[in-house]
């Protein structure tokens, strides 16, 4: 960690001018490593040397789907590396690995980000909102690093009333310094004090601050939480094969990781679009040398803001997932958070409804799932189904289901928009 965290001090201070530099050699040095050292890389490209970087083949975790053996490079065996799995979020899971210097970038990368907010790794109380394996092994291995870590979890598969009574219960006796975890599931806890009318700094005076990720955040509910919890709320955006990707700055830009990754956004032709176009994230990990990242597709939409540099990228919007459109009866596509969102802006007006999810079943079938006190009324659902049509195109069916809570994945996560039509 003290060579990582070295490092990371010393591309912090490569100056704007010398950084665009700085970011081609790396490429090129990652690229060359790879090309000589894994075969898995070396026939994925075809070639054993390159010179056109655009002319690289993209990668995505389809390109994954083989033994973590044959995609190491060199002389790497997975006992000598940080090995993990994704969560499958985008429906292709796998296992990956990080050689041990990169993996402590990574924590080197997030402590740094983490320290713009005062948060300190070794000091700070984290209240932790994440899944936990509900097998005895695999829940005492997370309890234990969570005592080592100086954190403490909070169960996030029941948030029922009776359960957050008891978190909140937990705030007024314990000084945590900073709130982390799954976007939902906090915005639940926020709503829960709402109802209350409690602001979360009145109880625990130590809270500095809120990190939420894996899901996305909606500046209504940044607003809410904000509010109700007293203290800045910070978006993360990161992966767990690759690095923190980007962070909210004290300046409240999503800022993008340009120390450890090269972040590009390209359209369907993999041709590199302006600052200020849409487009997928393709991401190179810049210093794993375990096993290759290069032009990688993560899977989600989004733009990088005009007043990017290479020093300092700024994600001016994540839009969501690729595998997360919807395609509708006219042939237009459109992103299944459209729906959510224009849901959103309506189905919780009064505060009724605590979540929902979009299930799209047929071309022109949805199903809306969603958790609340009472029914929602005729009204509302002529109203919802109004915005949908005024926003997206007409003709389109809908069913509203409500349930007691709603089904997330063994992680714990909510998504919020899900397409079951190829």
């Amino acid at each position: 960690m003290k060579e990582a965290i070295a490092k990371l001090e010393k591309i912090d201070a490569i100056s704007e001018i010398d950084f665009e530099d700085y970011v081609s050699l790396k490429k090129k040095e990652i690229v060359t490593y790879h090309l000589k050292n894994n075969v898995s890389y070396r026939e994925f490209v075809g070639e054993s040397s390159f010179v056109n970087w655009d002319a690289l083949p993209i990668m995505t975790k389809k390109a994954f789907q083989k033994p973590l053996s044959e995609r190491l490079s060199g002389s790497f065996t997975p006992k000598m590396v940080y090995v993990n799995k994704t969560s499958g979020s985008s429906g292709d899971p796998f296992i990956f690995a990080k050689d041990k210097f990169c993996h402590a970038l990574t924590w080197a990368n997030i402590i740094f980000r983490f320290g713009w907010f005062d948060i300190d790794f070794n000091s700070s109380f984290q209240a932790r909102f994440y899944g936990i394996p509900l097998d005895f092994m695999g829940n005492k291995k997370e309890r234990i690093k969570d005592l080592l870590s100086n954190r403490y979890r909070f169960t996030i598969f029941d948030l029922s009333d009776i359960v957050l009574e008891k978190v909140l219960l937990k705030f007024q006796h314990k000084k945590f310094d900073y709130i982390n975890g799954y976007t939902s599931s906090i915005v639940l806890f926020a709503k829960f004090l709402q109802k209350k009318n409690i602001v979360l700094t009145a109880v625990c005076p130590t809270l500095k601050c809120c990190i939420v990720t894996s899901e996305m955040l909606f500046d209504d509910d940044k607003i809410l939480m904000e509010k109700q919890f007293g203290v800045p709320v910070i978006n993360e955006y990161g992966a767990s094969e690759l690095d923190l990707i980007a962070f909210q700055n004290p300046n409240d830009e999503w800022q993008v990781n340009s120390e450890t990754l090269f972040v590009e956004i390209l359209d369907e032709a993999n041709n590199v679009m302006p600052n200020g176009k849409e487009g997928r994230i393709v991401i190179t990990s810049l210093y794993n040398i375990a096993h290759p990242f290069i032009r990688y597709d993560i899977g989600d939409v989004g733009i990088l803001d005009e007043k990017s540099t290479f020093k300092k990228p700024i994600l001016k919007k994540l839009i969501g997932r690729t595998n997360d459109i919807a395609i509708l009866p006219s042939g237009k596509k459109s992103p299944g958070l459209t729906f959510y969102y224009v849901t959103k802006s309506i189905i919780e007006d009064d505060g009724n409804v605590k979540e929902f999810v979009i299930k799209q079943t047929k071309i022109d079938t949805f199903d809306i799932e969603y958790v609340s006190e009472i029914a929602l009324t005729s009204a509302q659902i002529q109203k919802i189904e109004k915005a949908i049509t005024t926003y997206l195109e007409s003709g389109l069916t809908f069913s509203f289901l409500r349930k007691e809570k709603l089904e997330r994945s063994k992680s714990g996560k909510l998504k919020q928009f899900i397409s079951l039509v190829n």
